[in-house]
């Protein structure tokens, strides 16, 4: 991963995105398609790290995911992974879990100054 890479990581942190689910958006957002061993390569996590990323953006609807069964090692079939939304759409839904957030903390602080205290 390059550092466009890691800043853009490092900024989905910044708004509370989970430190794999960040490294691992940033990764599949510079590339078409990725193994998941590329993606340990890339961002330093480890497999099961990256596992459960890519389960959190499956169940989101935000990766593709395909398995390799042409692979010359025994074992499980490598798994690829792509981002099958703009990546637009998906910073579209933290801003608007961030929005939520403010609004009700909003609400909350103009319930405080209702008080009488």
């Amino acid at each position: 991963m390059d550092d466009r890479g890691y800043e853009v990581a490092s900024l989905l942190q910044s708004i509370d995105v989970p430190r794999i689910e960040a490294l691992s958006i940033a990764c599949l957002f510079s590339s078409d398609e990725l193994s998941s061993q590329d993606i340990e390569k890339a961002t330093g996590l480890r497999q099961p790290e990256v596992s459960v990323a890519m389960r959190s953006l499956d169940e989101r609807g935000w990766i593709d995911e395909r398995d390799d069964k042409r692979t010359k090692c025994r074992g499980r079939p490598a798994k690829y992974y792509s981002l099958k939304v703009d990546f637009a759409d998906i910073i579209k839904v933290y801003e608007s879990r961030i929005l939520k957030m403010n609004q009700k903390k909003l609400e909350i602080i103009d319930d405080l100054l209702k008080m009488d205290i």
